[in-house]
């Protein structure tokens, strides 16, 4: 995979093509690629074969361990941690939405040993058709892909009895990230995502703090940081220029923000990247 490839399959905007990458590769060229609250154009498989760490989907902050399939629809926001002893991996779907998928975030602990045994088998599979040139080698990846979706179909169906149903707050939390992801350009504050929720921005942020651990605030800038660190990696874009495209009254305000977050001006952080 090209760096160029590599970047893409990072954030999310290849260019539709299923692709398979080892998570952590994922957070090549810096873990705030994974950790920081962002949302990809396509369904994505996370799933999890060594280590621990936690994951934030649509605001909830869970646990995960070894033998932890996550699946995130295109346009929900998450996050999660990648350690050193982590280790699995990530099935970018594409965007030509042809495999039946879950319309709902689903964090599945896969307790059976033949379940587990499956899903690896899967995957390797798919990484080999990929990675072939045989006849048809891009047939047979769709029809890998295909068992994954009923592999993962099934896996949401045992464990359907035991999934708890989100209370109010983590219902607020989801429809909150939700407006960040639609709307984090426009430069709107808390009490503005508040007031189109129809709550208070105290309220708000009690329930992001009680869902992940987080305020309202924190979440918000998370979105908006990742999205100006992955332009100034990824683009020759005018510092200026992207902290207006992000909702930023002026250059300098967007720089002062950037550097308060990451430690770094936008212009440090472009050159180290």
């Amino acid at each position: 995979m090209t760096n160029q490839n590599q970047t893409a399959a990072q954030t999310g905007t290849a260019g539709g093509e299923p692709r398979l990458v080892a998570i952590p590769r994922l957070a090549v060229g810096g873990r705030w690629r994974v950790e920081a609250m962002r949302a990809i154009s396509e369904p994505m498989l996370l799933w999890f074969t060594k280590g621990q760490g936690r994951i934030t989907i649509a605001g909830v902050t869970r646990g995960y361990t070894a033998n932890t399939a996550v699946f995130i629809p295109a346009g929900v926001m998450h996050g999660f941690e990648v350690g050193p002893q982590v280790f699995g991996n990530a099935i970018f779907f594409g965007r030509d939405g042809n495999i039946p998928l879950p319309a709902t975030p689903q964090m599945l602990r896969i307790r059976e040993v033949h379940a587990a045994q499956e899903a690896n088998v899967i995957f390797d599979m798919i990484l080999r058709e990929m990675n072939s040139d045989s006849p048809a080698h891009e047939r047979a990846t769709r029809h890998y892909l295909g068992l994954l979706g009923v592999w993962l179909e099934r896996q949401v169906a045992k464990a359907g009895p035991e999934q708890a149903k989100p209370d109010a707050a983590r219902r607020l939390v989801a429809r909150y990230t939700a407006l960040i992801e639609r709307d984090f350009r426009t430069g709107a504050g808390v009490g503005e995502f508040a007031a189109a929720l129809g709550v208070t921005p105290t309220h708000l942020s009690r329930c992001c703090r009680q869902a992940c651990g987080r305020s309202a605030i924190t979440i918000l800038q998370d979105r908006r940081i990742f999205e100006a660190r992955r332009l100034l990696a990824e683009t020759k874009m005018p510092v200026g220029e992207i902290g207006a495209t992000l909702g930023f009254t002026s250059a300098a305000y967007f720089t002062r923000a950037f550097q308060h977050l990451t430690g770094k001006s936008p212009t440090e952080f472009r050159r180290s990247v």
